[in-house]
């Protein structure tokens, strides 16, 4: 996963543009850790599709993969990058905030 903050936001972004990747983190958020095939038995995507997902996600650091029993994988939520893309939302807006105003302020004036 990448360390500067502008990389970090733009992989969480990615991954969130689709919306089966929202749907399986939604998933997880509301259920827990889980599997592939799990996640197929809760959700109207396929497993391979899911396995794919799941590749993206914890490539962009969402998810993190744990071993389990009889080889199988269970994935869980990582919130630090989605803490990093908040932070670099804020901070746009906040940059926004003060050109938006003075053109408010000038166009009300």
């Amino acid at each position: 996963m990448p360390s500067d903050i502008e990389a970090v936001a733009e992989q969480v972004f990615i991954a969130l543009a689709d919306p089966s990747r929202r749907s399986i983190l939604a998933e997880l958020a509301s259920g827990g850790p889980a599997t592939a095939t799990d996640l197929a038995d809760r959700l109207p995507i396929t497993r391979q599709a899911i396995a794919k997902h799941l590749n993206l996600l914890a490539d962009a650091g969402l998810v993190t993969a744990e071993p389990g029993e009889r080889r199988r994988v269970r994935y869980r939520l990582r919130s630090a990058p989605m803490q990093v893309a908040q932070q670099f939302l804020a901070a746009l807006a906040r940059d926004w905030d003060g050109p938006l105003g003075a053109l408010k302020d000038h166009l009300d004036g």
